[in-house]
Parts: C-alpha cells; structure tokens; sequence
C-alpha cells in the first residue's frame, strides 16, 4: 500500500478516535446541550470526508472498500457548505449508525498493509 494512502487512512481513523473521545459517555441530551463539543464532531467530520476524498483521488481500490465513504464525502459537503442546515441529531446519527462501521474497516485496510 503506498505511503499517501496509509496517511489518509490515518487521518480517517484519528478522526473517527477523536469524535468517539468527544462524545464518550455523552447521552443525546447532553450531546444537544453542548455547542462545543458539536463544533468539535463537524471539524472532525470535516477532516475525515476530506480525507476520504483525497484517497478516492488517489486510490480508488482502496476507497471502493470503505462502505460509507461516499456518504461521508457528502456529509462533509453537508457540513462545509450548508452548515447551517446540520441538526446536532443528525451528528449524534452519524457518529452512532456510521462510524463504528466505517472505523472497523478503516482498521483493517490499515493492518492489511503492514
């Protein structure tokens, strides 16, 4: 696996870390009562879909085994443009219903290279 490749996957990873430290032991409730920790999900998101779109870019093989890729690539076009338009529900949706998956195979492209 090329060096680019294994940095994006990285990124995608930290990221998704990252969001799942913010919101560790956070219920929805809380969660929507937290405008910084919501700040801090969407930069994350940000990150990660960016870093999605900079590998379909430059290894499509790869990005073809990551389900959500798409979705997260558009969720951050979501979020960079229309960020006025993102519920903290849709957040708490996505960081539940899509990262565990998205983070389990990141997981293993990432040891598949070693």
């Amino acid at each position: 696996m090329r060096l680019e490749t294994n940095k994006h996957l990285y990124d995608i990873l930290d990221a998704i870390d990252e969001i799942q430290a913010y919101v560790r032991g956070e219920s929805l409730i809380s969660f929507l009562a937290q405008s910084m920790i919501q700040s801090a999900v969407m930069l994350k998101f940000l990150i990660a879909g960016e870093a999605l779109n900079r590998l379909q870019r430059s290894d499509t093989e790869t990005f073809s085994q990551i389900t959500e890729a798409r979705s997260m690539m558009d969720f951050r076009n979501i979020i960079l443009h229309d960020y006025d338009t993102v519920e903290p529900t849709i957040l708490w949706d996505a960081i539940n219903a899509r990262l565990p998956t998205m983070k389990t195979e990141v997981e293993k492209l990432i040891s598949a290279s070693r």
